[in-house]
């Protein structure tokens, strides 16, 4: 499903016209990537948990070491923070 089929789908199960639904997804969408996004809070604090639907938040990577595919040369790959999705192990009941 895309998202123009998503918003589709919204805007038959809310009764709101298309118009409405691809504004309430992208207001959606908005506030998923400012939270996720706002270096001023801690990782703990970004996250946005939908009971019945899923975890979603920002985890942190600690530096490892690795390979250069192409030279098999050591690297060091710097830490770094990543966006997670848990999904509730009811969704898919």
């Amino acid at each position: 499903m895309n998202k123009s089929e998503l918003i589709d789908a919204m805007a038959d199960k809310s009764e709101l016209t298309k118009a409405d639904a691809g504004r309430a997804l992208d207001a959606f969408l908005q506030v998923v990537s400012e939270t996720l996004g706002d270096s001023s809070l801690d990782v703990k604090d970004r996250s946005i948990a939908l009971v019945g639907f899923g975890t979603f938040s920002v985890k942190e990577r600690a530096e490892r070491k690795g390979r250069n595919p192409k030279t098999g040369e050591e690297i060091t790959i710097p830490k770094r923070k990543v966006a997670s999705c848990k999904l509730s192990k009811t969704i898919l009941n």
